[in-house]
């Protein structure tokens, strides 16, 4: 399979929900600043840039992780203070970050997940998850299973995002 045929079946379906939850996600950015797309407003730590950043991120583990498994994220077990602040300012807009660069890479990632869902060889390749307290011991997810978390967690985020942009300026994504 190549990226230049057209996708059918599941994998068309699949990255065809993903794309449709990215739109979702993108579009409450819509018209906004990058000092709109930073502010909090809720009483949680979330912003629409930081879940934006969030969701790229968790993608690009995710990703990697059907790539070359475990090793790709790490050890949850051996990580440090400085490991956990990394995480945090993923859910932040950082000084000297704009929404345009954070979407930007938002795109990216997601046009390296197509492709690596276009070409790979079988959706049902798995990984042994990585150690993590919230992961069932010896548990193993398919790149199929990765793919679903993948589109669950860019759902997820999306349905935050509409609830922090109707906070800040009464916009709705929906309705």
């Amino acid at each position: 399979m190549t990226t230049t045929e057209p996708l059918t079946g599941e994998r068309a379906d699949l990255l065809g929900v993903l794309a449709k939850q990215r739109h979702f996600l993108r579009f409450t950015t819509r018209d906004l600043t990058d000092e709109q797309a930073g502010l909090r407003t809720t009483v949680s730590e979330l912003c629409l840039g930081g879940l934006i950043k969030h969701t790229a991120a968790t993608e690009r583990n995710w990703t990697g992780f059907i790539v070359d498994g475990p090793s790709a994220m790490g050890d949850f077990a051996d990580m440090t203070e400085d490991d956990f602040a990394r995480r945090v300012d993923e859910f932040k807009m950082l000084p000297g970050e704009t929404l345009a660069g954070v979407l930007d890479d938002y795109a990216e990632v997601a046009r390296r997940t197509e492709e690596l869902i276009a070409t790979l060889p079988d959706l049902d390749a798995t990984h042994p998850l990585p150690k993590a307290p919230w992961f069932e011991a010896g548990a193993r997810w398919s790149a199929r299973r990765v793919l679903m978390h993948i589109i669950a967690e860019t759902a997820q985020h999306a349905g935050h995002a509409d609830t922090i942009r109707e906070s800040l300026d009464g916009a709705k994504s929906m309705g």
